[in-house]
C-alpha cells in the first residue's frame, strides 16, 4: 500500500485528498485532514477520481474514424495525419477555417493552462472558443472594464465575513464559484454563528437557501434591475460610503444618475421582490462593516449578465466592501496569472472584431459559443472547415446542440483531444486520449487566483503515464511543432517544451511571484512546494487596491453598461408573462462529464422538471408523472418534480445530461436523461457580452397525454 498526498481538480474547491494504491489499483480516495486548505474535506466527485481511472470506457490510445468504425493508430502516425489535414485546410481556405473549442477542465489542468494556451492560441485562428462565454463571461468583462484585467475577479473574504448576499449562485451544490472555497457547508455556518447572516436570492430555494437565514424568490433575468433599485436606495439614502479605496474611484455621479430611473417601487413590479426588501438588503449592505454581494452563474447567464455582473462588483464598491476584509478582495496568488496570461494571449481585448455571421463581440481572443455552429455551416470567407475540441463536450454543454451536431457532421476534419468517445468527439476524425487525472501532476494555477485564502500546493501524479500514452500539453505540443514550427527545426522545438514542460513554467512563475524571491530564502518555489505535500497557507486574503491594478482606476460606470441601459428599460417595459426556464447544479454532477461513473449517478433521477405546485396543477402534471418541455427549437420529456422550491411562472431542469447519442459511455448511457440544450436557442443571448442566455428562456410545459 502506498499513500499520496493530492488535490481534486474535478471542481473549483481543489480539495486536498489522500490516494490510496496497490500497484496499479486505486483502493481509497479521501479528504486530506492535513491539507493547509480543506482541512478534510471531500465532495463526493473526490470519491470518483478512482472511477475515472479505473474506466474502462476511458481511451488510452489515439482513434481513427473511418466511416462509423474506429481504429487504433501510433501516436506519430496520429500527429502527422491531423497536422496534415489541418495545414491543408488552412493552406487551402485561410487560417480562420480552423476552429477552436475548450472546455472548462482546462482551467484544473496545468499543462492546458500553460503549454496548451501557448499552443491553440498561437495557431493564427481569430475562431477560439470556449466554455467561458456559456458560463463567466460576464464577471471576466466586468474586471476588464472596471479593473483593468479580465483576470481580477474578486472573491468573497467570507472567512471574516458576517454578511454574504447570494445572488443566482448556491455554492453548496457548487462548491463555490469563481470562489475556490473547499467546505462551504462550515464556511456558511461560521459566518451564522459568529453573528453573521446568509441571504439567498434566486427563483430557486436551493441547498444554499435551505441553510440561509433569508431566502427571496426572484424571477429569472430581472438581477439587473434589483441591482439598479439597491444603487437607487443607496444614493437616494445618503448611503454610499467607498471608503479607504475613494481615491481610486471614478464614475460615481455617472453610476447615480443611471439609477435614478430605477427605485425599489419599479423594481418590484419586475423582480418579483418587495421594495421594502429591496430597501432592507441596500441598507444592511450599507450598516454591516464586513459584508459581501456575490453573484455567479445566474447573474451572468441571462439577458443581462453584462449589466449584471457590473453592478455586483459596483455595489460592493459603493457600499465600502471592494478591497476590504470581509468584502469582496483581490487574492495574491503564488503563482500571478496576470503576467503569464498576457503572454499566453489573454490580452483582454473586447469587440476587436466580431464574428462573420451574427456579429457577436469577441472577448480575450475569443469569440462566443452562440455562433459556432453557424459560423461552421455559413458559407463563405472565414467559413470553418476543420475543428480542434480539447477537454469539452460542446454538443451537451451549449444552446442549440441538434445544430451544432449537423454542423460538426460537416465539418472536413475534427480533431478532439478527449479521453472519451463522447456525444461530441463521437464526430471526430481524429481522438487523441490523454490520461486520467491521476497520472499528471497537479498545481491550481487558474483557481488559487480566486481562492478565499492565499494558498499554494503542487502535487506530483499519483501514478506514472503509461509509456504510449501522452498528456493533454504533450499532445498540444506536438502538433503545435508540427504545425507552426519549419519542419527543421520541429522536433528541436517539441523536445525544447517537453524538456521544460508545465513545470518549468510553475516553478519560473513561483519564484518571481509575490511569495517568491522577493522574500529571500523563505521564497516559495518548485522544490519547497515539493517538500510540503499538504499545501503551503500563505494567510488571508489583504488589501490590494491600489497595486494590484497597476495604475487603472476602479471605474464605477464603463461606458458600455451606460450604453446598455436603455435595452433594459426597453425589455421591461413590458409585462413578463409564461413560463420560464432556469438550470440547477448537484452536488455529484460536473455538467456533462462525470455522468460515467455509477457511485455518482446511482439513486433517482436527477434529470427532472421541477415545476410549482400551482403550474402543475394547471397543467394536469402530476408529482412522478411526464411532462412535455418545448420551445421554438424542439422539445423534450421528463420526469415531473412538483416543488414549492421554485416560484410560481418558473421550472427547473438541469444541464449536461442527454447522454442517448452512440457514444461510448456505458454508465452514462444506461442514465442518459434529456439534454436541456437541445431546445435552447443559441440566439438568445446578453447583446452586450455576446454569453448565452441559458436563464430565463420561455418554454411552454404541458402533460404528453394531454
Amino acid at each position: 500500500m502506498t499513500t499520496h498526498y493530492t488535490s481534486c481538480p474535478l471542481c473549483e474547491a481543489t480539495c486536498g485528498v489522500v490516494v490510496e494504491t496497490d500497484g496499479a489499483q486505486v483502493v481509497s480516495v479521501r479528504g486530506d485532514d492535513d491539507d493547509a486548505f480543506s482541512r478534510g474535506y471531500i465532495c463526493p466527485k473526490g470519491t470518483a477520481l478512482a472511477d475515472l481511472h479505473h474506466d474502462p470506457d476511458r481511451l488510452t490510445r489515439p482513434l481513427r474514424r473511418d466511416g462509423s468504425t474506429w481504429r487504433e493508430m501510433g501516436w506519430d502516425e496520429a500527429y502527422d495525419h491531423v497536422a496534415t489535414q489541418i495545414r491543408e485546410v488552412q493552406r487551402t481556405h485561410g487560417k480562420d477555417a480552423l476552429g477552436i473549442y475548450q472546455g472548462n477542465p482546462t482551467v484544473h489542468n496545468l499543462g492546458l493552462v500553460t503549454i496548451g494556451q501557448l499552443a491553440l492560441r498561437t495557431l493564427g485562428t481569430r475562431n477560439m472558443y470556449s466554455a467561458t462565454s456559456n458560463d463567466q463571461l460576464p464577471h471576466m468583462l466586468a474586471a476588464l472594464q472596471m479593473f483593468g484585467n479580465q483576470i481580477l475577479m474578486p472573491v468573497p473574504d467570507l472567512d471574516r465575513c458576517d454578511l454574504l448576499i447570494c445572488l443566482g449562485a448556491n455554492p453548496l451544490a457548487s462548491n463555490g464559484s469563481i470562489m475556490t472555497a473547499p467546505d462551504m457547508r462550515s464556511r456558511l455556518k461560521a459566518i451564522q454563528a459568529r453573528g453573521g447572516q446568509v441571504i439567498v436570492l434566486d427563483p430557486r430555494r436551493t441547498e444554499t437557501a435551505d441553510r440561509a437565514d433569508h431566502h427571496l424568490f426572484i424571477r429569472p433575468g430581472t438581477d439587473a434591475v434589483l441591482l439598479l433599485a439597491i444603487a437607487h436606495e443607496l444614493f437616494a439614502r445618503g448611503e454610499v460610503r467607498i471608503g479607504r479605496i475613494a481615491p481610486h474611484v471614478r464614475g460615481e455621479a455617472e453610476l447615480r444618475r443611471a439609477a435614478e430611473a430605477w427605485s425599489p417601487a419599479r423594481a418590484a413590479a419586475i423582480t418579483g421582490i418587495a421594495a421594502t426588501e429591496i430597501q432592507r438588503l441596500a441598507h444592511l449592505l450599507a450598516i454591516t462593516p464586513r459584508a459581501a454581494l456575490y453573484g455567479r452563474i445566474g447573474v451572468c447567464t441571462q439577458e443581462f449578465g453584462g449589466l449584471a455582473a457590473w453592478l455586483v462588483y459596483a455595489i460592493n464598491a459603493l457600499t465600502g466592501h471592494l478591497d476590504e476584509p470581509g468584502g469582496l478582495m483581490f487574492t495574491t496568488p503564488a503563482l500571478d496569472p496576470l503576467p503569464l496570461a498576457n503572454r499566453l494571449g489573454y490580452d483582454g481585448g473586447f469587440a476587436r472584431w466580431h464574428s462573420r455571421v451574427s456579429h457577436r463581440p469577441e472577448f480575450g481572443g475569443e469569440l462566443p459559443m452562440s455562433a459556432l455552429a453557424e459560423e461552421i455551416l455559413t458559407p463563405g470567407k472565414g467559413q470553418i472547415r476543420a475543428l480542434i475540441t480539447c477537454a469539452g463536450n460542446p454538443v451537451l454543454s451549449s444552446p442549440g446542440g441538434p445544430k451544432l451536431e449537423q454542423a460538426l457532421a460537416g465539418l472536413d476534419f475534427m480533431v478532439s483531444i478527449d479521453p472519451y468517445l463522447n456525444e461530441t468527439t463521437r464526430h471526430a476524425h481524429v481522438i487523441l486520449p490523454p490520461p486520467s487525472p491521476l497520472e499528471r501532476s497537479h498545481y491550481d494555477a487558474a483557481l488559487n487566483a480566486f481562492a478565499v485564502r492565499n494558498v499554494a500546493k503542487y502535487s506530483p501524479a499519483v501514478f506514472e503515464r503509461a509509456a504510449d500514452a501522452r498528456h493533454d500539453w504533450e499532445i498540444l505540443a506536438a502538433l503545435w511543432a508540427r504545425l507552426r514550427v519549419p519542419k527543421l527545426g520541429r522536433k528541436l522545438a517539441e523536445r525544447a517544451l517537453l524538456k521544460f514542460g508545465p513545470e518549468g513554467i510553475l516553478d519560473a512563475a513561483l519564484r518571481l511571484g509575490p511569495w517568491g524571491l522577493r522574500h529571500g530564502r523563505a521564497g516559495l518555489s518548485l522544490a519547497k512546494l515539493k517538500a510540503a505535500p499538504h499545501g503551503v497557507d500563505l494567510g488571508p486574503l489583504s488589501p490590494r487596491v491600489p497595486e494590484r491594478l497597476g495604475g487603472h482606476a476602479v471605474e464605477l460606470a464603463p461606458a458600455i453598461y451606460l450604453a446598455d441601459l436603455p435595452r433594459l428599460d426597453r425589455r421591461w417595459a413590458r409585462p413578463a408573462n409564461g413560463l420560464v426556464m432556469i438550470g440547477r447544479r448537484h452536488l455529484r454532477s460536473n455538467n456533462s462529464w462525470m455522468h460515467n461513473s455509477e457511485r455518482l449517478v446511482k439513486g433517482p433521477p436527477r434529470c427532472t422538471l421541477q415545476i410549482h405546485p400551482d403550474d402543475a396543477g394547471s397543467r394536469n402534471l402530476v408529482d412522478g408523472g411526464t411532462a412535455t418541455v418545448a420551445t421554438a427549437r424542439g422539445q423534450i420529456s421528463l420526469p415531473v418534480e412538483v416543488t414549492d422550491s421554485v416560484m410560481p411562472g418558473v421550472v427547473s431542469v438541469p444541464h449536461g445530461w442527454g447522454h442517448n447519442r452512440n457514444a461510448r459511455l456505458r454508465v452514462a448511457n444506461a442514465n442518459p436523461g434529456e439534454s436541456v440544450n437541445d431546445i435552447l436557442d443559441p440566439a438568445l443571448t446578453d447583446e452586450l457580452s455576446g454569453t448565452s442566455a441559458l436563464t430565463g428562456q420561455p418554454v411552454e410545459v404541458s402533460c404528453p397525454t394531454t
